[in-house]
């Protein structure tokens, strides 16, 4: 019997054995009935909890799971394996910080476990530690050369890294091998600069049919395919290809657009007031908003200043968000109404200790995240001092091209009518902010910066508080780690062909009419 289930009678190691099967089908379901019988004769088992843990994390209870993932890892402190799936929950959560050190733990545990050494490579490149990512990626190929998802990775770095020519070349040689590696058709679909033609169209459908490829294949390759067929001209394929591949993904992981909603006005409702006068936060500048708005860009006219130090999609204030909550032992936003103005100053002070690494070089430096819309709040009561910078595109464009992305975790992005309700949220925060607090929120246009590029860029750098150098205007030319599907494109000049949606004409309409916008061709 595998050591794991040892105190479980055989029916019930099969119980389990079936809920762990499930899972991997991404059937939380079909698991939670197997695992409820169990539950009931074994509730405090380290495997069994463990299996609940994991049906939490699914259903968004990240609380819970941690709770249930901690009551097994205290039985079990030597298991490398439930300190990865410990990490795992923690990420979900929101703690990425915590998860990368559970992760080495488990390493440390069992040097030759190649799902942990790929974890702990994945999110460091989510905290934008690259070189160690890449060590850790190294270290997985190196244990198991097969591993898809760690040789897809290391080609995304080598994407980062702007060496164009490297990562198609070893996107191909994945693809020569493993023809059905999802992951890998996305990596190049995701190097904006390359066209995709009718033989990687073809080559991908057959791949859909291979008997190895998983659900998750099939979703990164529907959407590299609908990227090759918007390459071809082939539209409605494109949008057809793009509808499949959204509806796999929906019936693994769903969207409450509700609840979001009901979450957005309780934060909005929470007075977050810091004491007058403070400037503690200068030193930050942060980019939200819509993914695919322009965000990458604006941080990358800001990192070609002398002054400002480009960094990542930090996850820095979700984390302080987390710690935070723990500490009050209330789920974001509850404890909100709960702060004063010295607990905000605690709180903006933590975030600049975490923070502190990446003003070695310049005093100055950008936090893009977008999704910390929400929190513009929060950061005018934390860090009084910093800038926030909105960037806003046209919303039909942004949210066509959220619908076109493969986003893991971006569930919103998957129906129109989350989209549109998403898109409501966001619009009606980034007015309500740029409106109340002009000399600290910014709406940056990215339609204005395409007609008249030195003009808003002047602009944008007064907001900042910096001096005009030329450097900004040629942006392109900054040399610097990007971990963001606009890689590519934000070290091309500027061009103003990047509408798409005039190319889909009627095929969009039913976002048009999600967004409440005129319908066209009827």
């Amino acid at each position: 019997m595998n050591p794991l289930l040892q105190g479980l009678d055989p029916a019930a190691a099969n119980q389990v054995i079936a809920t762990a099967q499930a899972l991997e089908m991404n059937r939380p379901d079909q698991g939670a009935g197997q695992l409820a019988p169990v539950l009931a004769r074994y509730p405090d088992h380290p495997e069994v909890l463990r299996m609940r843990a994991s049906l939490l994390s699914l259903r968004g209870e990240h609380k819970a799971a941690l709770h249930d993932m901690r009551r097994a890892l205290q039985q079990r402190p030597q298991e490398a394996l439930y300190h990865n799936a410990f990490a795992l929950f923690l990420a979900e959560a929101g703690e990425l910080d915590l998860a990368i050190d559970g992760l080495r733990h488990a390493c440390e545990l069992q040097p030759g476990f190649v799902l942990a050494w790929y974890n702990l490579g994945l999110f460091l490149t989510r905290t934008a530690r690259f070189d160690e990512a890449r060590n850790a990626l190294r270290r997985a190929v190196a244990l198991a050369p097969g591993y898809t998802a760690a040789r897809a990775q290391l080609a995304d770095l080598l994407r980062m890294d702007n060496l164009r020519d490297e990562a198609i070349a070893e996107y191909r040689k994945l693809l020569a091998e493993q023809p059905w590696a999802g992951m890998a058709w996305w990596g190049l679909a995701e190097i904006k600069t390359l066209r995709m033609d009718t033989a990687d169209s073809d080559a991908i459908r057959r791949a859909f049919m291979h008997p190895h490829a998983t659900d998750g294949d099939r979703i990164a390759m529907g959407f590299a395919l609908a990227k090759s067929f918007d390459d071809q001209g082939r539209y409605a394929e494109s949008m057809q290809a793009l509808a499949e591949a959204n509806d796999i993904a929906r019936r693994h992981r769903s969207w409450n657009a509700p609840a979001f909603e009901a979450t957005v006005a309780s934060i909005n409702a929470a007075r977050c007031t810091a004491d007058a006068g403070q400037e503690l936060g200068s030193e930050v500048i942060f980019i939200v908003g819509m993914p695919r708005s322009g965000s990458t860009l604006i941080e990358q006219i800001l990192a070609s200043h002398s002054k400002v130090e480009g960094t990542a999609e930090l996850a820095d204030l979700p984390s302080i968000i987390g710690e935070a909550s723990n500490r009050h032992k209330k789920p974001y936003p509850r404890w909100l109404a709960d702060m004063g103005a010295d607990d905000w100053r605690q709180l903006g002070q933590r975030y600049l200790e975490r923070t502190a690494h990446w003003r070695k070089r310049r005093p100055l430096f950008t936090d893009k995240l977008p999704n910390n819309w929400m929190h513009i709040g929060m950061i005018r009561a934390m860090l009084p001092g910093a800038r926030i910078v909105i960037s806003r595109r046209d919303a039909l464009e942004t949210c066509f091209s959220c619908y076109r992305q493969f986003f893991p975790g971006n569930d919103y992005t998957r129906a129109f009518s989350d989209l549109a309700s998403y898109w409501r949220s966001f619009d009606a925060a980034a007015n309500h902010w740029a409106e109340k607090e002009p000399a600290h929120v910014y709406q940056h246009v990215y339609e204005n910066l395409v007609k008249d590029p030195e003009t808003h860029i002047r602009e944008l750098l007064a907001f900042c508080g910096l001096p005009f150098e030329d450097a900004c205007l040629r942006f392109n030319e900054t040399q610097r780690a990007i971990g963001t599907p606009s890689a590519m494109q934000v070290r091309e000049p500027l061009r103003a062909d990047t509408a798409r949606a005039p190319r889909y004409g009627e095929l969009l309409n039913p976002l048009r009419e999600a967004l409440g916008f005129s319908l066209v061709g009827n």
